[in-house]
C-alpha cells in the first residue's frame, strides 16, 4: 500500500500566492491596475526616481517584462519616465497621483482577501504564520548574500 506523501513547502507556497493572486485580481477588476502592477508602483513609491534596472533587480524580474509594465502603465498614466540628471540616456520612474490613487482601494481589497485565506487561523496562529514565513524568507535571503558570485559576463568585444 502506497504511502501519501505530504505535501511540499515549496508546492504549498506556490500555490497560496497563485491563489491569492487570483482572488485579488478577480476583486480588483474594476480597479485599473494589475497585481504586477501594484508591486511596481508599491515599490516606486518608496523609490521614486529608480531606474529602470535597478527596479527589475529589486523586483527579481527581467528587464525587458519590467519595460513591457512600464510602457502600459505609462500609457495609462500610472508611472512616468524621467530624464536622468546625471545620464542624459538613462531614464528615472516616479508613480503619479493617479498611479498613487489606486494604491488604497487596493490595499484594502487585499486585505480583505488576507482575512480570507487566513479565515478559521487564531491570532495567535495569524502571527505565527507570518514569522514563520519571514523566517523562511530571512534564512533563504542570507542563503542567497552568500552564495558564490556567478562569473561577470563578459562584455561585447571583449577580447579572451
Amino acid at each position: 500500500m502506497d504511502q501519501i506523501e505530504p505535501p511540499r513547502l515549496g508546492f504549498l507556497l506556490t500555490d497560496a500566492a497563485r491563489l491569492m493572486r487570483r482572488r485579488f485580481e478577480q476583486e480588483c477588476r474594476d480597479i485599473p491596475m494589475t497585481s504586477a502592477q501594484l508591486q511596481i508602483v508599491g515599490r516606486l513609491k518608496h523609490n521614486q526616481g529608480l531606474s529602470q534596472a535597478a527596479l527589475a533587480a529589486l523586483l527579481d524580474i527581467e528587464p525587458m517584462t519590467l519595460s513591457r509594465h512600464i510602457d502600459r502603465m505609462e500609457a495609462a498614466g500610472l508611472v512616468e519616465r524621467r530624464p536622468d540628471p546625471n545620464d542624459r540616456r538613462a531614464r528615472q520612474l516616479y508613480v503619479t497621483e493617479h498611479g498613487l490613487g489606486l494604491l488604497d482601494p487596493m490595499r484594502c481589497r487585499a486585505e480583505q482577501i488576507y482575512a480570507e485565506a487566513q479565515q478559521g487561523l487564531s491570532e495567535e496562529q495569524r502571527a505565527a504564520l507570518i514569522a514563520m514565513l519571514q523566517a523562511v524568507i530571512a534564512n533563504l535571503s542570507a542563503a542567497d548574500s552568500v552564495a558564490e558570485p556567478q562569473p561577470e559576463r563578459r562584455q561585447a568585444g571583449a577580447r579572451a
